[in-house]
């Protein structure tokens, strides 16, 4: 379902009549969020007084029948008077208002305005996630090669399929213990000027602020300025040591591929990891990869289906079908002999570490 979102500002000293604002509303295709930093201070929303913009939201949104988002957390902290205040509101209309939860972040990052989080409560919304990978770099492979062993219990079945199945669940099976796994969640955005040194002044910056916060001492207030201003100099320092590092990296001998992965690292837009996929099919969003996989695949079976060939192609195709095959061949030659294990190891060992086949055993997990 499409909702409307809307954002605005209200200077605090420019007079504000309640006709502007409901004008707005009218225009608002429904559902929708506003969002904004009204300058109107209100008990209703955790201010200690209310003010005339104040009382002009609040019969904004009894005349109107909306709903307030807001958990009477603080919005903004005046430096000047280093007091808290509420004055950025999300107004919603009813029809939604349960499906939305109001917070804020503990951090201003660099600003005055605390950000405002909407989280969206309906279950039936899936958010997409990376397919889950085997951590071969952390595997324990001697365990692995002692809970992995076969036995020929396994392999004794009638029916070639289930020995099959059998052996290969038996070999996930240990890969899921002894191997570790990705979360499959969204890599964050890598920054190669973060090191220890700047995440210990972080951590210092994000400790005197929660200090200030619970008690708005003025030396409290000096040490979270101290530390924030020695986070930033270290980010900028480490900032132009990360960008003469990249800049002199780059010369005429360095291939094309890792002189553009240089440059996207210099711009921070640099990530490890490939980003989901989203598709439109039919009007529809899909974001699950099986689905992704599915759709896509029905697309290219439908290309190379009989219907799409060419009728000379077509003809043609028919034409040799219609040749009786022969099958008859001298057992002599050497792909008829028996498999040997020296012929799997050579195999093995030449092998790359590639991606999976559908049975999901790697080969990493063969040679151990």
């Amino acid at each position: 379902m499409p909702i409307t979102v809307c954002t605005i500002y209200l200077p605090p000293h420019q007079t504000i009549s309640l006709n502007e604002l409901e004008n707005l509303i009218v225009q608002l295709p429904t559902p929708f969020i506003l969002l904004g930093d009204l300058n109107g201070h209100s008990t209703l929303w955790g201010s200690d007084a209310t003010n005339n913009r104040g009382l002009l939201i609040e019969k904004l949104i009894s005349d109107n029948s909306l709903c307030l988002l807001n958990d009477s957390s603080y919005t903004l902290f005046h430096q000047p008077s280093r007091t808290f205040h509420t004055v950025d509101l999300a107004i919603c209309t009813p029809s939604i208002f349960t499906r939305w939860n109001f917070s804020t972040e503990d951090d201003l990052y660099n600003s005055d305005h605390f950000p405002i989080l909407l989280t969206h409560s309906d279950n039936s919304i899936t958010f997409p996630k990376h397919p889950a990978r085997f951590i071969f770099d952390k595997a324990n492979w001697p365990f692995f090669t002692v809970i992995s062993e076969l036995t020929v219990d396994m392999a004794q079945s009638h029916d070639i399929d289930t020995a099959v199945e059998n052996i290969t669940n038996h070999i996930l099976a240990a890969a899921d213990i002894a191997i570790p796994k990705t979360s499959g969640k969204q890599p964050r955005l890598w920054k190669p000027w973060w090191d220890e040194k700047y995440a210990e002044a972080f951590r210092n910056q994000k400790r005197c602020w929660d200090r200030f916060r619970r008690y708005p001492t003025t030396e409290n207030f000096i040490n979270f300025k101290k530390a924030k201003a020695m986070a930033r100099r270290i980010k900028r320092q480490n900032q132009n040591k990360t960008w003469q590092k990249n800049v002199n990296s780059i010369h005429c001998n360095i291939s094309s591929s890792e002189m553009w992965n240089k440059v996207r690292k210099m711009l921070g837009t640099y990530k490890k990891g490939h980003a989901i996929s989203f598709l439109n099919h039919n009007g529809q969003t899909v974001s699950e990869v099986i689905d992704i996989a599915n759709i896509l695949g029905a697309k290219f079976s439908k290309i190379s289906s009989n219907e799409s060939y060419p009728p000379v192609f077509a003809a043609y195709k028919q034409k040799e079908e219609r040749k009786a095959l022969n099958f008859k061949t001298s057992t002599c030659k050497e792909y008829n002999a028996p498999f040997t294990v020296q012929e799997l190891t050579a195999a093995l060992n030449k092998t790359r570490p590639t991606s999976s086949g559908p049975d999901r055993i790697h080969c990493n997990r063969l040679k151990n």
